[in-house]
């Protein structure tokens, strides 16, 4: 297989933070907080030489929590990170997978080569005393609200990612890479402003480098109508299928990137959005791709945005009186966002999404996806918890 490749064509990357000088000893009030910023800073670049000496390191040196492994990504990631020699410690859920159905010994059969912990990610003091009882060099947090409710996302998205991130300094970590997404840029829903809070906190730490992955849409997320397709039904999108586009990425070469996150230092301190290989795709585009490679004739049904608009706000008024349909309201706004929203780097400047400065990483294309798809089937692509109105679940 061809090795997986990088481009960007442009770059907005945050840098890290030089070193700055240390100030006097004795100073008035009026510049103490110079002093503390010039402390961040010193911090910043210890930091960043303790991360990049674990870089240098040999896989088989270097010892990784990966918290989250058995969701959608964490899942290739942990695997990844095994194939490539590290020393892994997978910290998961006794009743882990989609809703629940993995227990200890799947979880411990899936991740050979791992040392398995179990804990709670809702609490510290559970996640330190099953994952950080030996030393860690390197976090991974795959964890991810499975529903993108308001509740669900501040308690994992925000909170118990948060939790990890804490076990991870106290137990002497030096790097620590966070899945995020892309659509945090724009933030509109609750479980966006949930991961917006946590990643300005992981980069304000300053005692653990970071490198805050922005994938756009994966492949699964864009398999929900594969099946309905090949039953000879209209492929369903909003206005004309062009409101939005995306680069997305497969799981397996996420996962490549997230690992190089581990050994290669110029990763370090950065923001990293990354998309799939190939120009950006519309619905549009994919669904004659779908049409195309099934060898049936194109039929759609074009669904106007405001009907969202409606649902919405019927649901938002409900909610007033039956607070259990808060979360409904907020599943519509998370479908209006996609259907409107692309999932590619966006140009603050110029008010727009920019796929050409949109970065692209691996091999794997959504039409070999799709061909796979159409030919051997979704085992493996269920969205489980994730699915929009039980489409691919």
């Amino acid at each position: 297989m061809a090795a997986p490749r990088v481009v960007v064509r442009s770059s907005s990357q945050q840098q890290p933070a030089a070193v700055l000088a240390a100030a006097p000893a004795a100073a008035p009030r009026a510049v103490r907080a110079p002093r503390r910023a010039l402390r961040v800073a010193a911090a910043g670049a210890d930091a960043l030489a303790a991360s990049a000496a674990v870089a240098a390191k040999a896989p088989q040196d270097v010892r990784v929590v990966v918290a989250g492994p058995t969701g959608y990504i964490g899942r290739f990631v942990t695997k990844e990170l095994i194939s490539r020699g590290y020393q892994v410690t997978a910290l998961s859920r006794e009743k882990a997978g989609i809703k629940g159905k993995m227990g200890k010994e799947d979880t411990q059969r899936e991740f050979a080569g791992a040392r398995v912990v179990f804990g709670d990610v809702t609490s510290e003091a559970s996640i330190s005393a099953a994952a950080f009882d030996q030393p860690a060099d390197v976090v991974v947090c795959c964890l991810a609200s499975r529903t993108g409710g308001k509740k669900d996302s501040w308690d994992i998205d925000y909170q118990a990612t948060k939790n990890v991130l804490d076990a991870a300094r106290k137990a002497g970590a030096k790097h620590f890479v966070l899945l995020s997404a892309i659509c945090v840029q724009r933030p509109l829903l609750e479980f966006q402003r949930a991961k917006l809070k946590l990643e300005d906190e992981l980069a304000a730490a300053g005692d653990i480098t970071y490198s805050i992955v922005r994938p756009t849409a994966f492949f699964k997320s864009l398999a929900g109508q594969v099946k309905l397709v090949q039953q000879g039904k209209p492929y369903v999108m909003f206005g004309d299928g062009n409101l939005a586009a995306c680069k997305p990425i497969s799981e397996a070469d996420l996962a490549r990137f997230m690992a190089d996150c581990i050994s290669d230092p110029s990763k370090h301190n950065q923001m990293l959005p990354v998309g799939g290989p190939g120009g950006a795709l519309t619905a549009k585009q994919q669904a004659q791709i779908l049409f195309r490679l099934t060898g049936l004739p194109e039929k759609y049904i074009s669904a106007p945005v405001w009907l969202f608009d409606g649902i919405i706000g019927v649901l938002d008024a409900l909610a007033k009186v039956f607070p259990n349909l808060e979360d409904a309201a907020e599943f519509g706004r998370i479908g209006r966002y996609y259907a409107t929203e692309s999932m590619l780097v966006w140009d603050e400047a110029n008010a727009r999404y920019d796929a050409d400065a949109t970065p692209e990483y691996g091999v794997d294309t959504l039409e070999g996806f799709f061909k796979k798809a159409v030919t051997e089937g979704l085992a493996g692509q269920e969205l489980g918890d994730q699915a929009v109105f039980g489409v691919g679940e």
